[in-house]
C-alpha cells in the first residue's frame, strides 16, 4: 500500500472514530435527560406549611415553565412566573385552622403574614430543590447503569444531569417574573378570584408590592377553600368603573346567561356591544333583543354587518339601550363614541363594499370629528365677533361632535384602527377571535371574540367556538383603562371556564396623533405631526 493509501485509511478511521464519539455523547445526554426526567417525576415533591395553609410542592417536567396552584375542587391558578422546561406545581392540601384564626384575629396580620409566607416558601423551596437535584442525579445515574451496563458511562450520565440542572435553574432565575402574581389565569370556581384581588388601582402593582399581593392572594384563596363552594361577595370600589365588552352574539341565547352571570359577579356598570347581535337582521329576530331591557344597566350598542337598521331600531326601543351611530354620549361618566358598520352582508341583492381602504377612510372621517379630552371646546364669541373656529363650523351640530371621547366602539377593527391617536381605547369585534394591540399613536385596540360562540356557525369547525367577553376596569376620575379580565367559556357542549387578568402598564400614557400625509402642489407628500397630547 502506498503512503497516500495509508493516509486515506487513517483519515477514514479517524472519521469513523469521531462519529462514534459524537453518537456516544448524544446517547449519554439523552439517557441522562430521560433518567433525570423520570427522577423528578418520581421524587421531586415535598409538603410544607405556608402561612395558614398546607402546601404540596413539586417540580414537574413541562414544555412550558410556569407556576400552577391547584386548589381542588375549586380550580387552578396559573402564573407565568419563569421560563424553562420545569413547572412548579403547588397544591393546597389543607388549612391549618388554628393558624388561620390567629392571623385573622390579629390586628397586625397584614404586617406579619408576608414575612411568614416568604420564610415558609423559602424553606419549602430549598427542601424541594435539594430533593429534586438528588432524585434527578440518581435517576440519570441509574438510567445510565441500566442502558450502558457500566460504571463509567453511568457516572457521565449523572454528571450530565447535574450540568443540565444548573442551566435550567439559571434560566428560571434569570427569567423570574414577580409581577406575574397580578396576572394569573383562573379555571373552575376560582373564576371568582379576580374580584377578590382588589380594585383596578390595586391590581396595577409594582415589584415592591409583590409580597403584599402574594399575602392577599393566599389569604383570599384560604378563605375560599375553607368556605367550600360559596364564593365571597365582591365589594365594588368607588373609583372603579366596570364595563362588560361583548360582541358577535349571533342569536345565541346562551350569551344572555353569560352576560347576566358576569353582571352579578363583577358588578358591571355598563355593557358595550360592538355589533352582530343578529344573524340575518330580519324582523323575526327582533324578539331576541328584548332581553336587553331586562339587564337593568345601560347597554351601549353599535350596528354590525349582520344587523339591519330594523335590528338597530328594535334595540333602540329597549328602555336601557343606547344606540350610537356616528354620535357620542356620556354613559355612567364615560364618554363613548359609536359608529355602526356601513355594510349589511345578509342582503345578497346589494353589493357590499368591504374594501379595507374604504373602511379606513370612513374611520378617519369620523376620527377627525373627535378632539383630545384635554383640549377644551371653544366658548361662543361675543355677538358680532365670531371666532375663527365658528366661521369654519356649520352650526352647533358640528361643534357638538367635537367633544372629548374616552372610548370608541365600532364593529370592524379595520375601521377602529383609523381612530389611532384620537382616543385612548377602541373596542371592536367582527373577526370572532379575541386580541389586543397597542397602535402606533398610542391608542389600544381591543377586539372581542364571539360572546355567542359565533352562533350556529360556531359548529362548523372541528372544535366549538368559545364564548368570550371581557370586563374592563376604568378609573372614574381619569376615565382611563386600568386593567381587564378576559373571560372564556367552552363552546357548545363543553363545560369549562377561564379568566385571565391583564394589567394596563401605562394607563396615563400620552396619545400622539398619527402624522398626516398631505399632497404638495408638486404632487409630493409632506408629513405634518400634531403636538403630543396627554389624555
Amino acid at each position: 500500500m502506498t503512503v497516500t493509501g495509508w493516509m486515506d485509511a487513517g483519515r477514514r478511521f479517524a472519521g469513523r472514530r469521531a462519529v462514534r464519539r459524537t453518537t456516544s455523547s448524544l446517547l449519554v445526554a439523552l439517557v441522562a435527560l430521560a433518567g433525570a426526567w423520570l427522577g423528578l417525576a418520581v421524587g421531586a415533591h415535598v409538603s410544607t406549611a405556608v402561612g395558614p395553609a398546607e402546601i404540596g410542592m413539586s417540580l414537574q417536567p413541562s414544555w412550558r415553565g410556569q407556576t400552577v396552584l391547584d386548589i381542588r375542587p375549586l380550580g387552578t391558578l396559573r402564573f407565568e412566573s419563569h421560563q424553562g422546561p420545569l413547572q412548579l406545581h403547588l397544591s393546597l392540601d389543607g388549612i391549618r385552622a388554628d393558624v388561620a384564626q390567629r392571623l385573622l384575629e390579629s390586628p397586625r396580620w397584614a404586617e406579619t403574614l408576608p414575612d411568614l409566607i416568604e420564610a415558609d416558601l423559602q424553606s419549602g423551596l430549598r427542601e424541594l430543590l435539594l430533593r429534586a437535584a438528588i432524585w434527578a442525579v440518581a435517576g440519570a445515574f441509574l438510567a445510565g447503569l441500566v442502558v450502558f451496563r457500566g460504571w463509567r458511562k453511568a457516572l457521565w450520565t449523572g454528571a450530565t444531569s447535574i450540568a443540565t440542572l444548573v442551566v435550567v435553574g439559571a434560566l428560571a432565575v434569570m427569567t423570574f417574573n414577580p409581577a406575574s402574581i397580578s396576572e394569573p389565569r383562573y379555571t373552575g370556581l376560582l373564576t371568582g378570584v379576580p374580584s377578590l384581588i382588589g380594585s383596578a388601582e390595586s391590581i396595577v402593582s409594582r415589584f415592591s408590592e409583590y409580597r403584599a399581593q402574594l399575602a392577599k392572594l393566599v389569604t383570599n384563596v384560604s378563605q375560599l377553600y375553607h368556605a367550600g363552594a360559596t364564593l365571597p361577595v365582591y365589594s365594588p370600589d368607588p373609583n372603579t368603573l366596570r364595563v362588560l365588552h361583548v360582541s358577535d352574539i349571533h342569536l345565541n341565547p346562551l350569551a344572555w346567561n353569560t352576560i347576566r352571570s358576569l353582571m352579578e359577579q363583577f358588578q358591571i356598570n355598563v355593557i358595550i356591544d360592538t355589533g352582530d347581535i343578529a344573524d340575518h337582521g330580519t324582523r323575526a329576530e327582533n324578539k331576541f333583543v328584548e332581553e336587553i331591557g331586562k339587564l337593568k344597566v345601560p347597554y351601549v350598542y353599535v350596528r354590525g354587518n349582520h344587523d339591519s337598521t330594523d335590528t338597530e331600531r328594535a334595540i333602540a326601543r329597549q328602555k336601557n339601550a343606547v344606540v350610537l351611530d356616528g354620535a357620542a354620549k356620556t354613559v355612567a361618566g364615560l364618554r363613548i363614541y359609536g359608529l355602526g358598520d356601513p355594510r349589511f352582508t345578509p342582503d345578497k341583492s346589494v353589493e357590499v363594499d368591504s374594501d379595507a381602504a374604504a373602511l379606513e377612510r370612513l374611520g378617519r372621517s369620523h376620527a377627525a370629528r373627535l378632539v383630545p379630552p384635554s383640549v377644551p371646546t371653544r366658548k361662543p364669541s361675543p355677538a358680532g365677533s365670531p371666532s375663527p373656529a365658528a366661521s369654519k363650523a356649520s352650526g352647533t351640530e358640528a361643534a357638538a361632535a367635537k367633544l372629548p371621547v374616552d372610548v370608541v366602539a365600532v364593529h370592524d377593527p379595520t375601521i377602529g384602527r383609523a381612530f389611532d391617536g384620537s382616543v385612548p381605547l377602541v373596542l371592536a369585534g367582527h373577526v370572532h377571535e379575541r386580541s389586543t394591540e397597542m397602535l402606533a399613536a398610542g391608542s389600544r385596540l381591543m377586539i372581542e371574540g364571539s360572546t355567542g360562540g359565533a352562533g350556529l356557525r360556531g359548529l362548523e369547525h372541528d372544535e366549538p367556538t368559545p364564548i368570550q367577553a371581557s370586563v374592563l376596569y376604568f378609573d372614574r376620575k381619569t376615565h382611563r383603562l386600568q386593567a381587564w379580565d378576559d373571560v372564556t367559556l367552552g363552546g357548545l357542549g363543553e363545560q369549562w371556564v377561564q379568566i385571565q387578568r391583564h394589567v394596563e402598564s401605562d394607563p396615563g400614557r400620552t396619545i400622539l396623533p398619527e402624522p398626516s400625509s398631505t399632497p404638495t402642489p408638486s404632487g409630493e407628500k409632506t408629513t405634518a405631526t400634531a403636538t403630543p397630547v396627554r389624555r
